[in-house]
């Protein structure tokens, strides 16, 4: 009697299928991905199957090893495919709103608060941290809106931290690929509940996004704002 197919055999070709993907589009990046994973893989059960025979175990230390083997290799084909996505997203408007949607639980994150009509936006992030501006564009017109958004939630909320970070490779700014890190070594100083009133008092003002709707993760160069559109606070 044939054996029914239940939901995890149905989702293991998608999941082949994602990997794959993820594969070649890192590979279009990373041209060496294939030989490192090969090399991280061998020489991790290389390593514990040569242990093995110097302990007389190297069937347990085959098995061992191979597991390990697996996971490294997991490991390292997760990290180089995630620089891989960050090198094809720098530089484009909205990458850095594509990255705080993977920010990490116990963070509350909301794009373009504020924005002007050259693409220049400021995404910002609440957690125990307090509250993250994070902005992206030319680092000289996003002076203007980082300082003018920091004063609105200085107003509005003075009890909480503010940081403000631009993201980018020039001096004083945060790589695309560094701002998830950056932003998790920021000190606690939030609990909470306090986290929840911060966001509960952001929400009541309103944003941007709740007047004109933008697409998630990077927008395509070309896109223009309409000229009725709102302008940045």
């Amino acid at each position: 009697m044939a054996r029914k197919e239940t939901a995890a055999d149905a989702a293991n070709p998608g999941r082949l299928k994602q990997i794959a993907l993820t594969y070649k589009m890192t590979r279009r990046a990373d041209k060496k991905i294939g030989l490192v994973l090969a090399a991280v893989g061998i020489v991790t059960f290389g390593v514990f199957l040569a242990i093995g025979f110097l302990i007389g175990h190297p069937i347990y230390l085959g098995i061992l090893g191979f597991l390990l083997a697996f996971l490294a290799t997991a490991i390292v084909f997760g990290r180089r495919a995630e620089r891989a996505a960050f090198g094809q997203m720098e530089g484009q408007p909205g990458a850095a709103a594509a990255v705080l949607d993977n920010v990490g639980r116990g963070w509350t994150t909301t794009p373009a608060v504020a924005m002007n009509r050259n693409q220049d936006v400021v995404h910002r992030a609440v957690g125990k941290a307090g509250i993250v501006l994070i902005a992206e564009g030319n680092p000289n017109r996003v002076k203007s809106l980082l300082a003018a958004e920091k004063k609105r939630m200085n107003r509005i909320v003075a009890d909480v931290p503010v940081h403000d970070m631009v993201v980018g490779r020039g001096e004083g700014q945060v790589e695309l690929k560094k701002l998830r890190t950056t932003m998790l070594k920021l000190p606690r100083v939030l609990t909470g509940p306090q986290v929840t009133a911060t966001n509960d008092r952001l929400r009541a003002l309103g944003d941007l996004m709740s007047n004109m709707p933008l697409p998630k993760g990077p927008m395509p160069k070309g896109m223009k704002l309409p000229k009725g559109g709102p302008k940045a606070r």
